[in-house]
C-alpha cells in the first residue's frame, strides 16, 4: 500500500462519539477501550434497532446493552424531561444473576454521577432495582411509590407484574427490554412463555419496544 493511500484513509470513528461526554468520560476512566461487541452494538441500539449480541463471557455484553440506554436517561435527566417512570426492563433467567446485574449497574451509575459533578452539571439520579419473588415487601412498596428507571427481573416475576394493577402501571412506560441468556430459554416452554409476556408488555406500553438479546 502506498503512502498516499495510507494518508487518505479515513480515521476510525470513536465508538464513544455519540455518548454524552460524562458517560464517555466514565467509560474511558474504567476501561482501556470498548470491546468488539460494544463497538458493533452501540450504534445499532442508539439507532433504535433490535439487537442480538452473541459473544463469549467477559466480552462486555451487559454493558454493551445497558450503556446506550443509560446514556438516553442521562440526556433526558439533564434536559429535565426524565420523570419517575420505568424505562428499561432487564430480564434474567436466574435470580442470583439478577442481583449481580444490579451490582454491575450501581458501578457505572455512580461513576457517571461523579463525572457529571466533575463537569459542573446537575446530578441525574437514575434508580435501578431488582424485582423477583425474593424481593422484600418494603422494596416492593417503594417501587410502587417511586418506580425505578431500570427494573431487573426474571421471566416469571415479569409475568406476575403484568398481572397486577400496580405492576402494569409501572411497566406502561417501558421503552427498552434486555433479555439475558436468551439461548438458555429460547428452546423450551420458558422461552415461549417469555415471548408471550414480551408481547403483552409491548401492548401495554403502546409503542415499539427496543429489544436487545444477550
Amino acid at each position: 500500500m502506498s503512502n498516499r493511500s495510507l494518508m487518505s484513509s479515513p480515521a476510525p470513528r470513536d465508538p464513544l462519539a455519540n455518548f454524552h461526554p460524562a458517560v464517555a468520560a466514565w467509560f474511558r476512566s474504567a476501561f482501556p477501550a470498548p470491546t468488539a461487541p460494544q463497538v458493533e452494538a452501540w450504534p445499532a441500539i442508539q439507532a433504535g434497532q433490535h439487537v442480538l449480541i452473541a459473544a463469549p463471557t467477559g466480552s462486555g455484553k451487559t454493558l454493551a446493552a445497558f450503556l446506550a440506554a443509560i446514556d438516553e436517561l442521562v440526556r433526558e435527566g439533564l434536559q429535565g424531561t426524565l420523570g419517575d417512570e420505568t424505562r428499561i426492563v432487564y430480564v434474567s433467567p436466574l435470580k442470583a444473576l439478577s442481583n449481580d446485574v444490579q451490582r454491575n449497574l450501581d458501578w457505572p451509575l455512580a461513576g457517571i454521577e461523579a463525572q457529571l459533578q466533575a463537569m459542573g452539571l446537575p446530578q441525574v439520579p437514575i434508580r435501578a432495582m431488582v424485582r423477583t419473588g425474593d424481593t422484600p415487601q418494603a422494596d416492593r412498596d417503594r417501587m410502587r411509590r417511586q418506580p425505578p428507571h431500570i427494573v431487573v427481573t426474571t421471566p416469571e416475576s415479569l409475568y406476575i407484574l403484568l398481572g397486577a394493577e400496580s405492576g402494569r402501571k409501572m411497566l406502561s412506560t417501558v421503552r427498552t427490554v434486555i433479555v439475558d441468556e436468551i439461548h438458555a430459554m429460547a428452546p423450551d416452554k420458558r422461552g415461549t412463555h417469555l415471548a408471550l409476556t414480551l408481547e403483552r408488555l409491548q401492548a401495554l406500553a403502546g409503542r415499539r419496544l427496543n429489544r436487545i438479546g444477550l
